[in-house]
Formats: C-alpha cells, sequence, structure tokens
C-alpha cells in the first residue's frame, strides 16, 4: 500500500470509526444499571463484560494502530468497572484521544505494516476497518441483550422498535 493510499483510507476510515463510536456509545448506554449482570446464557458474557470488551478494545485497536504494535494486556474488567455509566466514563476519557493519534499518522506510518500476533500482516490503517466490524459483531450482541433485560433498543443503522427513524428535517 503506498502511503497516498493510506493517507486516503485512512480520512475515510477513521471518519467511519467517529461515526460508529456514537452508535456504540447509545448501544453501551441502553444497558441498565441493574441489569448488569444479565447473560442470555452461561457460556455467555454478562451485559457488563460484554459493554467493556467493546470499549477497551476499541481503545486497544486505535492505540494499537498508533503505536505500530498491538501489545499482550489483560483486558478483564476491572472491579471498580460495575455499570454501564462506568464503561461510558472511560470510553469518553479514552476513544476520543486514541482516535486523534490515529488520524494524525502520515501516509507512511498508517500504510506501515503491523504483526498482529502472527495472525494477520496488514497495514496499519487495515485494522481501523477490523476494529469495526469486531464493533459492531460484539454491539450486535449487546443490543440483543437489551429487550430481555427490559431495556430500550436504540436506532443503530435505522429506527427500531423504541426509537423509530426520523427523517432529516428538508432544509
Amino acid at each position: 500500500m503506498t502511503p497516498e493510499h493510506a493517507s486516503m483510507l485512512l480520512a475515510l476510515s477513521s471518519q467511519d470509526a467517529e461515526n460508529e463510536s456514537a452508535t456504540t456509545r447509545k448501544v453501551i448506554a441502553a444497558v441498565p444499571v441493574d441489569k448488569s449482570s444479565y447473560t442470555p446464557h452461561p457460556t455467555s458474557m454478562t451485559a457488563i463484560d460484554l459493554a467493556w470488551h467493546i470499549a477497551v478494545s476499541e481503545v486497544w485497536f486505535l492505540n494499537g494502530i498508533a503505536n505500530a504494535n498491538f501489545p499482550q494486556e489483560d483486558a478483564k474488567r476491572p472491579e471498580d468497572m460495575k455499570t454501564s455509566a462506568d464503561v461510558l466514563a472511560y470510553y469518553d476519557a479514552n476513544y476520543g484521544p486514541a482516535l486523534a493519534k490515529v488520524k494524525a499518522l502520515s501516509g507512511e506510518q498508517a500504510a506501515k505494516t503491523i504483526d498482529f500476533y502472527g495472525v494477520f500482516n496488514l497495514p496499519g490503517v487495515a485494522y481501523l476497518g477490523f476494529m469495526i466490524k469486531h464493533s459492531c459483531h460484539h454491539r450486535g450482541q449487546l443490543s440483543a441483550y437489551l429487550r430481555p433485560m427490559g431495556a430500550k433498543v436504540p436506532s443503530i443503522y435505522g429506527g427500531s422498535a423504541d426509537e423509530p427513524f426520523q427523517m432529516a428535517a428538508a432544509s
């Protein structure tokens, strides 16, 4: 990948990541505080663990892209991370600065190949797409937890029964 191609893909993908983060935030915020331990099956993650996984993974991916290195870290939810509000506080404090570091990469930096545990060896900018797909996958899981928990399902890519689609005002 040339630096010019990487710069173009970086601009498009980082805007996509920024747009997706607003939806991720809505889904995490919809988890009722008193239902954090909800799980649809004994082998499924709890709602709070899934919300944490989404938030910490996005920040980890962004920092990995910015630093051209994906370190092995313990992503286990800290004991003081008990509610969706706690997860959102972490997400709000860390996502924006991590995305800003990625947006500041030069074309050369974005095109640099980064090893992902010997499984992938891609230009750094390509991992933005991987991050978005990973988050959409888990966000879909979490959104499926919401109604059985008694929560409202926010609009994601269109309206939901709880948040119907609204046409933009004509200008």
